[in-house]
C-alpha cells in the first residue's frame, strides 16, 4: 500500500510503542497505556478506512484517527508537563503527531466536501426526472 498518511501513521506507531516503553522504564504506567492505544489507534483506523465499504464509511475512519491524534496529543502534553518527557522529545513527537492532525484533516474536510458536492448532484438528478 503506497499511501503518505498511511505509513507516516505507522511510523508514528512505531515511536508510540517505543514511547512507551521509555514511560515504563521511567515508572510512568498509567499514561503510557492510554497515549499507546490512542496513538496506535490513529494507523489501525488508517488502515481499516483503505478498505471502507463506502466514502462514508472512509470519511468515519478517518475522523475517528482525527479525533486519535488529539487525544494523542492531550496525553503528550500531560507527560511533558509532568516532566516525564524532556522538551526535546516532547516537541519532536508533538511535531510528528501535528503533522497527521493536518493531513486527516485535510482528508476528512475534502471527503466532507465531496459527500456533499454528490448528494447535491443526486437530488438535481433526481429533481430533473
Amino acid at each position: 500500500m503506497n499511501n503518505i498518511v498511511f505509513d507516516k501513521s505507522k511510523l508514528f506507531a512505531i515511536r508510540i510503542i517505543r514511547l512507551c516503553k521509555l514511560l515504563q522504564e521511567r515508572k510512568e504506567y498509567i499514561i503510557s497505556k492510554q497515549i499507546t492505544r490512542s496513538g496506535t489507534s490513529i494507523g489501525a483506523n488508517i488502515s481499516e478506512a483503505q478498505f471502507a465499504i463506502s466514502k462514508k464509511d472512509f470519511q468515519a475512519k478517518m475522523y475517528i484517527a482525527l479525533k486519535e491524534t488529539h487525544e494523542t496529543l492531550y496525553w503528550l502534553e500531560l507527560l511533558f508537563r509532568t516532566e516525564y518527557l524532556t522538551e526535546t522529545e516532547y516537541e519532536s513527537i508533538n511535531n510528528d503527531c501535528l503533522e497527521l492532525k493536518k493531513i486527516l484533516s485535510s482528508i476528512t474536510k475534502t471527503t466532507k466536501e465531496k459527500l456533499i458536492t454528490e448528494k447535491q448532484n443526486t437530488n438535481l438528478k433526481n429533481e430533473g426526472k
